[in-house]
């Protein structure tokens, strides 16, 4: 590509951004469209009319409520008053380009007969809380008599805002089109009118319909009830009250909701930090793990930001040109690198020269991206500073996918293996460990694999990160990692985890079947957690040596701090258990850092990724996960990995000959399922 190349796909881009959009005729407008032909008019009507009989030859007040029924863009542009920004005469509502994109993602879910959930992320000042608004206007007026809507707003002023928009929308609304066909209609009587003393709540009599608007200042304004359309405006600001959290508020809201067409929940916001209640559901949505589908509306889907460029040709050079650097010139502008991306992620040469100028306002990009983000990640931001590269995070979000198997790793020999006492017993335990499928928490993405006519030695590492056994305490986390793909030159990779809550010599059981099932993996357990006293767990510092120690009589492959030469003169005994302090703790991030940044290892569960994202630099030099978050998944593969590079030597193939007799002889059984090992 040279600089004419950007040229001309700039061209295209602008060519695209100034489609024609007319919603009265319905060219360039929302969702799949074909033409007709009705007196003398080539109409784009949606493609739902279609099989609509004698649409050319229809009166013309039949074929008005069937065109608006169909047809949103159309109805906001001939019948949907709003109050025009800057003063003046009230105007129709002509959607613009992001507000588009919003339609499109209610269109698919309403036309395709399903239940909307949304969760909207934005930049700011597009008009997309009175686009949602208004597409619920649109379905109580049009659609369905009895659809009462919800709408909470972050404090009361906007509360008094949306009530005056329904106002204004209901008094200039033609009385004909709220009634049936047929039915008579007054001119004097009320199209809207209020419900009780308190002002929030208001009636549409002719639609069998409420409107009902609260705010997160006053929750118990924000009940739900028998409502159909929820629309949660601005909830990343949301602010906690007594007894009352984002979180309940906008769960009591919709908890009445049935999950059937024609009912709307909306969840939309700038972002406001992670680790908060709007954070924890957008990444829900875009994980797929929530009814809500995630929709973003970055600034350069948004007209206004965007300026002239005067010499075209001599920015896109310069854009070319710097495409590759990493550092920014000062702390007002951002590396050639980040500008190039966002060339790379649609972005128009006017709006990039947009974003460096309104860049030059801000003295971190942190503050730039809270206001005007580029995209999902950097939306998020946070008082501490994030310790991972976010983009090369999700680059390694690719290689994630679900596990193959899901079960439970066990012993046929041991009915309750935390309650024997006898060493010769739960060593023969260990020797016949089985994966059963079916229920159980352990995700398999590969099975154990033993080659023919020998041993792997130092194959597999199982990391354990111990938690607390209350469900409110910290996960705790088993990862087993294979390091054969390094005899190779290629990468390690998770293939089997577990996570849950649990005590600790249950936990150690579990972790010493699992090391035995991937043959005899090195076991290395996170052991300050029981190396501190806490009374969540039933054990403390007392315990710590005689637990760890007890696992090493049946299981030898346990992993051993190294020890100071001075200990090993005095014969003083080894210490089982990677210790995670002050000293350990920022070599293992560096490592993570490095390996995260170089894609040194294939990862497979989202959710840890998602760990790396919420981690952060705090002010006092510490790392942590920011509220909310946890990093129990984090650190197993902080510490594995650290020990995986630096610790230990490149797996290698022992013959069978010279191969020493393994603890195990592990069999894998699949009760109620068809896969084989």
């Amino acid at each position: 590509m040279d600089w004419r190349d950007i040229i001309e796909e700039n061209k295209r881009r602008h060519a695209l951004i100034d489609a024609p959009f007319e919603p009265l005729s319905g060219l360039g407008s929302v969702g799949e469209r074909f033409p007709l032909l009705r007196k003398g008019h080539r109409l784009m009507l949606p493609v739902a009319m279609k099989g609509i009989a004698g649409l050319d030859r229809m009166s013309d007040l039949l074929f008005e409520r069937e065109r608006i029924r169909h047809d949103f863009p159309y109805w906001a542009a001939r019948y949907a008053y709003i109050k025009s920004k800057g003063g003046g005469d009230d105007r129709l509502f002509v959607i613009n380009r992001p507000q588009r994109k919003l339609v499109e993602a209610f269109e698919r879910d309403r036309t395709a007969g399903k239940p909307i959930r949304l969760i909207l992320l934005k930049a700011r000042q597009w008009g997309g809380s009175t686009c949602v608004q208004l597409y619920m206007a649109w379905l109580q007026l049009v659609h369905e008599m009895g659809l009462n809507s919800l709408i909470i707003a972050h404090q009361r002023m906007a509360t008094d805002e949306i009530k005056d928009m329904f106002d204004r929308l209901l008094q200039a609304y033609p009385r004909a089109l709220l009634a049936e066909p047929g039915e008579e209609v007054n001119p004097k009587e009320k199209v809207i009118e209020g419900v009780g003393g308190s002002g929030s709540v208001s009636r549409i009599p002719r639609r069998k319909c409420k409107v009902k608007v609260g705010s997160a200042e006053r929750p118990d304004s924000c009940r739900g009830g028998d409502y159909n359309l929820v629309h949660c405006s601005e909830v990343g600001i949301w602010k906690a009250t007594a007894g009352k959290s984002p979180e309940m508020i906008a769960r009591a809201a919709g908890a009445g909701i049935l999950l059937r067409p024609l009912t709307m929940i909306v969840y939309e916001s700038t972002a406001n930090g992670t680790g908060n209640f709007f954070h924890r559901e957008y990444e829900a949505a875009r994980r797929g793990s929530s009814q809500f589908k995630p929709l973003f509306i970055s600034w350069f889907d948004i007209d206004q930001y965007s300026i002239p460029v005067a010499d075209p040709e001599r920015f896109a050079r310069r854009l070319l040109e710097g495409k590759d650097s990493q550092g920014a010139p000062s702390d007002r502008e951002q590396p050639g690198s980040y500008l190039w991306w966002l060339w790379e992620s649609g972005a128009t040469l006017e709006a990039i020269a947009w974003y460096m100028a309104e860049r030059s306002k801000y003295s971190d990009h942190a503050l730039m991206a809270a206001e005007y983000p580029s995209d999902d990640v950097e939306a998020f931001v946070h008082s501490g500073a994030g310790v991972f590269d976010r983009y090369k995070v999700e680059a390694l979000r690719a290689e994630c996918r679900a596990p193959r198997y899901i079960g439970e790793i066990h012993s046929p020999l041991v009915v309750a293996p935390g309650r024997i006492e006898d060493k010769a017993a739960r060593i023969r335990a260990l020797r016949e460990v089985e994966f059963t499928s079916g229920a159980g928490a352990w995700k398999i993405w590969k099975a154990p694999s033993f080659p023919a006519g020998g041993r792997i030695d130092s194959r597999y590492v199982a990391v354990v990160d111990v938690g607390g056994r209350g469900e409110k305490s910290d996960w705790s986390v088993i990862v087993v990692f294979d390091r054969e793909p390094l005899m190779r030159g290629e990468r390690p990779e998770v293939v089997a985890q577990w996570r849950g809550h649990t005590d600790f010599d249950l936990l150690a059981w579990r972790a010493a079947m699992a090391a035995s099932l991937y043959d005899d993996a090195l076991l290395v357990i996170e052991s300050n957690s029981i190396e501190t006293r806490d009374p969540d767990r039933e054990t403390d510092g007392d315990q710590s040596s005689f637990l760890l120690n007890r696992l090493r009589e049946i299981y030898p492959n346990l992993y051993a701090r190294r020890r100071p030469e001075e200990d090993i003169r005095r014969g003083a005994p080894a210490k089982y258990g990677f210790h995670t302090n002050m000293a350990t703790k920022p070599l293992i991030i560096a490592t993570l850092v490095k390996v995260i940044r170089e894609a040194l290892y294939i990862e497979r569960d989202e959710a840890c990724l998602d760990e790396y994202l919420s981690y952060e630099r705090r002010g006092n030099g510490s790392f942590g996960a920011i509220l909310g978050c946890h990093d129990d998944l984090l650190m197993t593969r902080a510490i594995g990995l650290h020990i995986i590079f630096h610790e230990m030597p490149v797996p290698v193939m022992t013959p069978a000959s010279n191969a020493v007799a393994s603890l195990s002889s592990c069999s894998v059984s699949h009760r109620g399922s068809h896969a084989v090992w």
